[in-house]
């Protein structure tokens, strides 16, 4: 996946969340966003990485995103895999 498709797949799931009137105060509380610079976020690939990692912590919250977004649930972990600091680290 691309950084760009993965930006995309952000974006659509920050709209989602925004939807979302129980989980979108818990994000933007858990974030730090703010209403009134959150279009400039939105253009932030550590931002929409920020999004997919809150959105990552609950399996039921995949399973709704992904349904919202007509993906499959894996869609989200590759994505965020392609944004900043989505490289899994191998210790060995």
């Amino acid at each position: 996946m691309t950084p760009q498709a993965a930006e995309t797949i952000a974006l659509s799931a920050l709209a989602w969340l925004a939807g979302h009137d129980e989980l979108w105060p818990v994000f933007m509380g858990s974030t730090g966003a703010d209403v009134t610079n959150l279009r400039a976020q939105a253009q932030d690939p550590e931002f929409l990485a920020a999004v997919l990692d809150f959105i990552l912590m609950d399996d039921a919250w995949i399973t709704e995103c992904t349904a919202a977004l007509e993906q499959k649930p894996e869609v989200l972990a590759r994505a965020r895999a392609a944004l900043p600091g989505g490289a899994q680290m191998h210790w060995t």
